[in-house]
């Protein structure tokens, strides 16, 4: 693919009397720096709110801003607003940061925040808990509010810091308004990048500007939190489905970054001294399947477990990885080289027990219900593992429709809760950082509140209960106690099923330096020279 993606900025005093969305549609100048992104998937999905896909995630951290920041070492720290905490650590009081502004000028207040907590929490698997331990949220002027909480607990704060999936980005009131399973229209954050709605073309780009108007933080950038600084005009995430296609664009010139690389094409890119392999998620990732717990045959228990003795986790990661230098199996849910890590079930959960999966299954009385998996095909990081999930299950005894699809179709039908039969789906694979998966808040696949779950949707209240002990714990040991109790439930339920652990390098061109290492792919702090 020969396409030169690059565009140009126009010099500022041509153009002092067009408007601002005139502008952003113009082609521009060779003056201006532009980074062009090859990123792992087609961005569809916009509200990351709405969304817990990864790449609607990174947008949103283009565009939005939270209250609250995490750090490389996991510590919490202000973002949009400072806090100070009552003397019965019940009551907290936020105070928003000079100089923010939405990208419509107009400036950021308590009510707009008030209004983009709620929208989060009635959604958000963090959120949902935080929601029942608030007694009020209440604005005191334009710039502070306060939350106070009929119990003290550390996860208002971990909440609002949540790096990944869902994040509590700040927006508008009028926009934040939108009930939270509904996506949102209009794309307005404060944050470092504006959202070139004009020059947006699904399928194959999506434009982000500087915001000339944010104001970063004094502190150093580090993960979501200080200063946000921005260094470059404008940034381009191109769509590219094929990875050769994209590997080519680097060496060519033709694009400054791939998100990530497939590990069979990075010998093309480590022997080219104009190009840099990176791992920007140095912590890495785990990859894991989730059951649909609402419809047959996966409604049953002992199915679920029949499923899961039959897979071998070895063989997911030979196909979707395939080096042992970037992956490593694990059985644990809150991930291992985490605080929490376990080794309950490994056996199980890692080797494959056909001989007991064809048991459960005849136990179970499976009538050959068949199992419809999502497979996506344009993105190497989820495509293996339905296919390996599927042989493996057809083994066992299961009949396996693979329902074939891109990545972002998957994104929107996860939240599909029809019958396989009428459009749904049994099982779909996909992957999150560890860096936000170590405790059962941080970790998406955790919440299990039935229909108010995550894509899946496990109903069991001991899991639940469990998670409110841990939010109020006040010892380490108990939170440690509860956390490992909450990982055995999750296997014995098939709340998910872990399927290992993998780090997947990035590459970039040498004329691109400080580009920041963070389980999020973030484009400030980094430069661009020509």
């Amino acid at each position: 693919m020969n396409t030169h993606y690059k565009r140009h900025f126009m010099v500022p005093n041509v153009v002092k009397h067009i408007t601002t969305a005139a502008l952003l549609s113009l082609p521009i100048l060779a003056s201006a720096t532009t980074v062009t992104a090859v990123m792992h998937a087609d961005l569809r999905v916009m509200d990351p709110i709405f969304s817990t896909a990864f790449l609607t995630r990174d947008h949103g951290y283009m565009i939005y801003d939270t209250l609250l920041g995490m750090d490389e070492e996991f510590k919490i720290r202000p973002q949009m607003a400072d806090w100070k905490v009552s003397e019965d650590e019940k009551q907290y009081t936020f105070s928003l940061r000079e100089g923010l502004r939405w990208h419509d000028g107009t400036p950021v207040t308590s009510e707009d925040c008030i209004a983009s907590i709620n929208r989060w929490m009635s959604v958000d698997s963090t959120g949902q808990v935080l929601k029942s331990m608030i007694t009020t949220i209440e604005a005191i002027d334009d710039n502070t509010f306060t939350i106070t909480l009929a119990e003290p607990s550390g996860l208002l704060l971990s909440g609002l810091a949540k790096l990944s999936s869902r994040p509590a980005f700040m927006m508008p009131k009028t926009i934040a308004e939108t009930p939270g399973s509904q996506a949102i229209t209009k794309l307005i954050g404060s944050g470092p990048f504006k959202f070139v709605s004009e020059e947006f073309r699904p399928g194959v780009k999506v434009v982000y500007a500087k915001n000339t108007d944010y104001v970063p933080r004094a502190e150093p950038a580090s993960w979501t939190s200080g200063g946000k600084t921005v260094n470059v005009d404008r940034v381009e995430w191109v769509t590219m489905p094929d990875p050769m296609t994209g590997v080519n664009a680097l060496l060519n010139g033709e694009v400054d970054l791939l998100q990530q690389v497939p590990l069979d094409l990075l010998p093309l890119l480590e022997t080219n001294n104009e190009i840099k392999v990176d791992t920007i998620d140095e912590l890495g990732n785990w990859t894991y399947l989730r059951f649909n717990h609402l419809h047959p045959p996966f409604d049953n228990p002992l199915i679920r477990q029949a499923a899961m003795l039959a897979i071998d986790q070895q063989q997911v990661l030979d196909a979707l990885i395939g080096n042992a230098d970037y992956a490593q199996p694990c059985a644990a849910v809150l991930g291992c080289g985490n605080p929490f890590e376990s080794d309950y079930r490994q056996d199980d959960i890692i080797k494959p027990q056909l001989d007991k999966a064809k048991a459960l299954l005849q136990e179970a009385g499976y009538d050959n219900t068949p199992v419809v998996i999502l497979h996506p095909t344009d993105m190497a990081t989820v495509s293996a593992q339905p296919v390996v999930v599927a042989d493996a299950l057809r083994k066992a005894g299961f009949t396996v429709q693979l329902k074939t699809m891109d990545w972002q179709s998957v994104v929107m039908q996860q939240g599909n809760q029809a019958a396989p039969t009428e459009g749904g789906w049994n099982i779909f694979s996909t992957y999150s950082t560890l860096a936000t998966s170590g405790d059962p808040f941080g970790n998406t696949t955790l919440a299990a509140n039935g229909k108010q779950a995550w894509a899946g949707w496990p109903d069991v209240p001991e899991i639940e209960a469990l998670r409110k002990q841990f939010a109020l714990a006040s010892s380490e040991a108990d939170r440690k106690r509860i956390a490992l109790k909450i990982n055995e439930l999750a296997l014995d339920q098939g709340v998910v099923m872990p399927l290992g652990q993998f780090t997947i390098p990035a590459a970039y061109l040498s004329t691109l330096r400080d580009v920041p290492h963070s389980p999020i792919t973030a484009f400030w702090s980094l430069t661009k020279s020509n």
